[in-house]
């Protein structure tokens, strides 16, 4: 089993895969760890970076631009705009409760064990991926052609949710 990890990280853009998946499940914990929420704001940053990262390494450049330009980029400057623009109580502080943060280290330990053996014992089928030459140019392609109803129906949605969002906000100021 120990052989299989060594193997695992004898290639650089295994090495790189593992501090991408390290960094975004770390900026995972920290954001529903954190208590102020700028720190968790930016933990969110963090993951979505690191998601980038690994999308970079599956050879989806397009995806990984876009996960920065809109989630890291967009996203968050909207939640910051929307922690200034919003009014905070104190914060609230729950009592430590010793035995469940023990319990849920245990658990955690567990589930990470688990996964990891589960890992350990898969046979993955090995064959060599064939990449489109222009990713973009095919996302176009299947975004445009098997998917346009979706695609379509997506717009509308957010159309929708964003005029229910002005709505609401209209009432509120009332």
């Amino acid at each position: 089993m120990l052989g299989n990890i060594v193997a695992f990280l004898s290639s650089g853009a295994n090495i790189a895969f593992f501090v991408c998946a390290l960094l975004a499940i770390g900026g995972a914990v920290f954001m529903i760890s954190f208590t102020k929420v700028v720190h968790m704001l930016l933990a969110m940053a963090l993951t979505f970076l690191s998601l980038a990262g690994l999308y970079v390494l599956l050879e989806a450049e397009f995806v990984a631009v876009v996960q920065v330009l809109i989630y890291a980029g967009a996203v968050s400057i909207v939640m910051i705009f929307g922690i200034m623009m919003t009014r905070h109580r104190g914060d609230e502080v729950e009592p430590k409760r010793p035995l469940h943060s023990w319990l849920l280290g245990i658990g955690c330990l567990a589930l990470f064990g688990i996964i990891f053996y589960a890992i350990q014992q898969t046979a993955l089928p090995t064959g060599e991926f064939q990449a489109a030459g222009d990713n973009t140019m095919e996302i176009g392609k299947q975004l445009f052609t098997l998917h346009v109803i979706p695609f379509e129906l997506m717009s509308v949605l957010l159309t929708v949710a964003f005029i229910g969002a002005i709505i609401v906000a209209k009432r509120e100021e009332d």
